[in-house]
C-alpha cells in the first residue's frame, strides 16, 4: 500500500460514492475541452474572465505577469489552472471574492498548479489565498505569502484536499483574528507533502481538523522571524500519520508546544498518532513540548506511537504522554549542522544510528519514509539506507 494511502476499511463508501460522482461527471463533460489562456494579448485578459467562461474539463492556463485585484469563484465541476512559465502572481488588493479569498473553488474537482497568492484580506479576518469548501482540491507547485490565511477549507466530511510542494509564509501580523498559514476543516482526507511553511504569527503554521491526515517530508520551520502558536496542530484527533517532517518552533514562539493533537476535543470514529523519523527542534531558552497530546478529550483506545524522532533544544517529547516510543533520540540545543542555514543533519550521525528501532507500518500505512524535504520546496527519494537515522534527514553524510 502507498505511504499515503487511507486504510480500506475507513474508505470503501467514500470511494464508492465518489467514483459514481466521477462516473455521473464524466458522461456530463464536454467531448472537447477547451485551453483558456490568461494574459495580456490572450482571449481572456483577467482570470475572473475564463473563471465565468471555463466548462467542466477545460484547462486554464495563466501567463506570467502580476495580476491585481483579479478575484474568482470557480464553479465548475471538474478543472486544471496551471501557471505557464515564470509564476504568476495573485496580488488580492483589496479585492475578494464572496468575502473569502483571492479565490474560491465551490464544489469540484480541482487541479491548481503553479500560482502565486498574495495579500487576502477578508472583513472577518479569514481572508484566504483559496477557499476550498467542497470536492476534491489538488495544490502543486504553489505559493501563499501574506494572507490572513493561506489556504483555507471547509467543514465537508467527503472533501479532500492534497497539498504539494508548495510555500507558505508571512502570516500578518494582525490580532483580531488568528492567522494560520493553512487551516484544514472537518474533511475526509488531507495530504500534505514537499511543502515549507515558516513566519507564522500567534496562528499556527499547520492546523487541520480532517479525518484523515498524511503529512510526509515537510519543513515546518517558524525560522528567526516568525512567532508562530502551534507549528502542527491536530485539534480534533483522526488518524494522522507524520512522517519524515522537520518541524521547529522559533524562539519567539507564542507557545512552548511545537505538535499538538486532540486539544480540542475528539471528532472522528477513529484517532490515532503516528509520528516517525521527525526532526523536531526548539530555539526556546525556557522548555519545549515537542509533542502534547489531550488524552482526556480523546478516545481511550487511541493510539499515540513516536518512532525514531529526533528532539533537539530544551524540551522534552514524552514528558506528559501516554503512548509507545521507540528509538526517539533527545539532543541538546546546537546538536544541528547549522538551523539558520536550514542545515538539519545532525552532528554524530555515525553514533545516532544505534539508537534506531524499526519503524514498520500502522495500519497498513509505512512510517518508513521514502523521501526527505529538498530545498527549495519538494522532495527527494532516499534508498533504505544499512542502519537508519533518527530523525528526517537521512543524507548528505
Amino acid at each position: 500500500m502507498p505511504a499515503n494511502a487511507v486504510p480500506r476499511h475507513f474508505t470503501k463508501a467514500c470511494k464508492t460514492a465518489r467514483r459514481l460522482a466521477i462516473i455521473i461527471a464524466a458522461l456530463a463533460l464536454p467531448a472537447h475541452a477547451d485551453i483558456l489562456r490568461v494574459g495580456p494579448g490572450e482571449a481572456f485578459t483577467r482570470i475572473a474572465e475564463a473563471a465565468k467562461a471555463a466548462r467542466d474539463g477545460d484547462i486554464v492556463e495563466i501567463l506570467p505577469g502580476e495580476y491585481r485585484g483579479d478575484v474568482a469563484t470557480w464553479r465548475q465541476k471538474r478543472l486544471t489552472i496551471r501557471g505557464i512559465g515564470e509564476r504568476p502572481v495573485l496580488n488580492a488588493d483589496g479585492k475578494i471574492a464572496q468575502g473569502k479569498a483571492i479565490w474560491v473553488v465551490a464544489d469540484g474537482d480541482f487541479l491548481v498548479d503553479n500560482i502565486e497568492f498574495r495579500g487576502a484580506r477578508a472583513a472577518d479576518h479569514n481572508g484566504a489565498g483559496i477557499r476550498f469548501e467542497r470536492g476534491r482540491l489538488e495544490v502543486r507547485n504553489s505559493v501563499f505569502i501574506d494572507n490572513q490565511t493561506g489556504i483555507l477549507a471547509a467543514n465537508f466530511d467527503d472533501a479532500e484536499l492534497i497539498v504539494r510542494d508548495s510555500l507558505f509564509a508571512q502570516a500578518p501580523q494582525q490580532t483580531q483574528s488568528l492567522p494560520h498559514l493553512l487551516y484544514v476543516g472537518r474533511i475526509a482526507r488531507f495530504v500534505v507533502s514537499g511543502s515549507r511553511f515558516h513566519q507564522g504569527y500567534r496562528g499556527h503554521l499547520l492546523k487541520s481538523r480532517a479525518r484523515y491526515n498524511d503529512i510526509r517530508y515537510n519543513l515546518l520551520y517558524d525560522g528567526p522571524q516568525g512567532e508562530a502558536s502551534y507549528e502542527l496542530d491536530l485539534p480534533n484527533g483522526g488518524l494522522a500519520f507524520v512522517v519524515g517532517n522537520i518541524i521547529g518552533q522559533s524562539a519567539n514562539t507564542q507557545n512552548p508546544t511545537v505538535i499538538a493533537y486532540g486539544a480540542e476535543g475528539n471528532a472522528w470514529p477513529e484517532s490515532a498518532l503516528y509520528l516517525a523519523h521527525n526532526t523536531l527542534l526548539s530555539d526556546r531558552h525556557t522548555g519545549t513540548l515537542f509533542l502534547r497530546t489531550w488524552s482526556d478529550r480523546l478516545p481511550a483506545n487511541a493510539e499515540i506511537v513516536g518512532i525514531n524522532n529526533l528532539s533537539v533544544g530544551l524540551g522534552s517529547l514524552t514528558l506528559i504522554n501516554g503512548g509507545d516510543y521507540r528509538g526517539n533520540v533527545p539532543l541538546p540545543p546546537g546538536a544541528l549542522q547549522d538551523p539558520d542555514t536550514l542545515d538539519f543533519r545532525p552532528r554524530g550521525a555515525s553514533v545516532l544510528r544505534h539508537f534506531t528501532a524499526p519503524a514498520g507500518a500502522a495500519r497498513g500505512v509505512s512510517l518508513q519514509p521514502a523521501a526527505e524535504f529538498a530545498l527549495p520546496i519538494g522532495t527527494r527519494p532516499i534508498t533504505p539506507p544499512a542502519s537508519w537515522l533518527p530523525g528526517a534527514v537521512q543524507t548528505g553524510y
